[in-house]
């Protein structure tokens, strides 16, 4: 028989889940590459520095492929994505300190390809029989950034151009053959997932393409992952009906795989993002969100089946003979590299991104929840109670509720494990992880409808979510907080600035300044204002009249500022116009600048004392005494504010 459980405040609880867990045992898993059978993927280390390692799956477990003092990851874009590939065994990488093509073989060290002029490659694939890779090439010069696909020569290093005139290129994949090429383009002020067009090209005996014809795309309609059949065939996703769903070229027409009211792609902020992949048997194993979660799906002779695996989000599925190898989790189970046998439903899991997982009775289960915000829409969620196997709270009081929204704005919230989230839920916080109008993974209709009404709809249903659970005595009113990065950040800061719902926020690397974001961010993102809140210069007084930088005097709750001092998606300027601003009014507020980070911290020490520094900052104004040994923390203005 179990213990009864003490009773204690909410925030106070002891936890076993701490940050140094999160920072130092917690990989992040992607890119999972498979090349004539063998399996490998990449690791983000916060314990080294944020490095990126190519791993190979042997019998006797996880091999790295790249030394010490190597990093796969590309600064393309400035997301990167895309920065390593394997074929007949020869690895080729982009290294992240010089953004030079390296190879190897994983057994010697690792030899420069390209030269060191700065320039920056992704999305590789190997040319066999002209001796080269085809890659996406981006040059800075002076001011201005280019984006072409090029060839880069296997013995020489040296790239010629062979498609330019493009805002952005992506995704160059070969006919089995070797004879047609095929990539995706699209112009701003067009993001990937607005409109992107798909191309194909005969290839010339010298190597050049002839010239080139439009297949899919462009004119409101997004392209996603094209992947050339045995037969070839080209596949690919596109949302002509509104949905992600898989279509085929075969040479004179397109058709659509599967009609089916569900996402199969993905907002493509970075390189190298997949959601299906081609057997020899010509059969499609993907993966596909429906209503916040994932699942997984064989499609065969147009007919679709899902696979059922104990997982809410799949990612980049691969077949490797009779077993699909992708990244799966669950509420209760950490990211994992997972080769999943179909005929048996068992799988073996290759590397999870956790090395202690906490016992399943500290972990809170989410509740997937809808409810009506502005305009008569509905928005969605993921909601987490407070849970502790040890302690509980009073029953006449009500948890804090921590609001989360994720970045993009294009992003997604799923139900994923997440200990990032338990690590509030295990000491007495209640967590609502929203999907706000402009998510992903509801179609484009929903994913459009923040399109001028950033800094609005989204405020609207994060405010909502909150007021829906305090509705159910499900949170305290008096203790709402709203945190979120990036786009999220932006989405907290107007939320604070515009509203009085919440009563503290935390910014992480967040927009504080639209102008001053227009202005300074880069090319990948350098019109995507255009659409979330309108043209410039026309619309200059809107950009304006919705940032959180000009309303200050609106806002009169505290606020915690985490910036990385290297941000070039979002300066650290904008943080600190905030933080004076707050700081000259008399508001509690708070700043930590991490040195060497940028946009987001993936050094362990800084994304321990980040969640700590959050944690201490809710301690302090919403009055509790946390349980945790936290490190100091400087709030002005607390102590004469009179605290919240």
């Amino acid at each position: 028989m179990s213990s009864p459980k003490t009773i204690a405040a909410y925030g106070t609880w002891p936890s076993s889940i701490t940050a140094e867990m999160i920072a130092g045992t917690t990989i992040s898993l992607g890119g999972v590459i498979v090349d004539d059978g063998d399996i490998y993927w990449l690791e983000g280390r916060p314990s080294e520095g944020g490095r990126v390692v190519l791993v190979r799956h042997t019998e006797d477990g996880p091999v790295d492929m790249l030394p010490d003092g190597f990093s796969a990851r590309s600064r393309a874009h400035e997301y990167g994505g895309g920065a390593a590939m394997v074929a007949n065994g020869a690895i080729y990488f982009v290294n992240f300190e010089d953004q030079r093509i390296y190879t190897c073989t994983g057994s010697d060290d690792p030899v420069p390809l390209t030269a060191d002029t700065g320039e920056r490659h992704a999305d590789m694939v190997l040319d066999s029989a002209h001796g080269r890779l085809v890659c996406v090439r981006e040059s800075h010069i002076d001011d201005a950034v280019v984006n072409e696909l090029v060839g880069v020569d296997l013995s020489t290093g040296a790239s010629e151009v062979l498609v330019a005139g493009h805002d952005f290129v992506s995704n160059p994949r070969l006919s089995p053959d070797g004879s047609r090429l095929c990539w995706v383009s699209w112009e701003l002020p067009d993001m990937p997932w607005d409109g992107a067009t798909l191309w194909v090209s005969e290839i010339e005996i010298d190597g050049r393409l002839a010239e080139p014809r439009r297949i899919a795309g462009g004119d409101g309609v997004s392209v996603f992952q094209p992947e050339w059949a045995a037969d070839g065939e080209l596949y690919f996703v596109c949302d002509t009906d509104g949905w992600w769903n898989l279509h085929v070229w075969n040479g004179d027409r397109v058709s659509v795989l599967v009609e089916y009211e569900a996402e199969f792609g993905l907002p493509q902020w970075v390189f190298g993002m997949r959601t299906y992949s081609l057997t020899a048997a010509g059969e499609v194993l993907s993966s596909y969100s429906r209503n916040g979660s994932w699942n997984l799906a064989r499609i065969a002779d147009g007919q679709m089946q899902d696979i059922d695996v104990p997982y809410t989000d799949v990612g980049a599925p691969q077949a490797v003979g009779d077993r699909i190898v992708f990244i799966g989790s669950s509420a209760l189970a950490a990211p994992a590299v997972v080769a999943w046998d179909p005929a048996t439903g068992t799988g073996d899991v290759l590397k999870s991104s956790l090395e202690t997982a906490p016992d399943v009775v500290e972990l809170s289960e989410p509740e997937a929840i809808t409810f009506e915000t502005t305009d008569g829409a509905v928005a969605y969620a993921f909601y987490y109670p407070a849970r502790n196997g040890a302690y509980t709270g009073p029953d006449d009081a009500a948890p804090p509720l921590l609001v989360r929204g994720h970045g993009g704005p294009t992003g997604a919230s799923s139900p994923s494990f997440s200990l990032a989230i338990q690590y509030w839920t295990n000491r007495g916080f209640a967590v609502l992880d929203v999907n706000y109008r402009g998510s992903t993974g509801f179609g484009r209709e929903y994913r459009e409808a923040l399109y001028g009404a950033w800094g609005v709809a989204d405020v609207d249903d994060m405010e909502a979510g909150a007021q829906h659970l305090v509705s159910r005595n499900l949170a305290d009113p008096e203790r709402l907080a709203i945190r979120g990065g990036s786009a999220g950040g932006y989405t907290a800061l107007a939320a604070l600035a515009f509203r009085d719902t919440f009563s503290a926020g935390a910014s992480l690397y967040g927009i504080g300044d639209l102008m001053t974001l227009a202005r300074d961010t880069h090319k990948f993102e350098s019109r995507y204002l255009d659409r979330l809140i309108g043209p410039l210069p026309e619309d200059e007084q809107l950009y304006r009249d919705r940032s959180p930088i000009e309303h200050v005097n609106a806002l009169n709750c505290p606020v915690i500022f985490l910036q990385g001092d290297e941000d070039r998606v979002v300066p650290p300027n904008q943080a600190e116009a905030m933080v004076d601003a707050l700081d000259r009014k008399g508001i509690p507020v708070a700043y930590v600048l991490f040195e060497g980070e940028g946009h987001g911290f993936r050094r362990a020490e800084n994304v321990c004392r980040a969640l700590e520094s959050e944690f201490a900052f809710y301690g302090r104004v919403f009055d509790f005494e946390p349980a945790d040994d936290l490190p100091a923390l400087d709030i002005r203005n607390l102590e004469t504010s009179g605290g919240s």
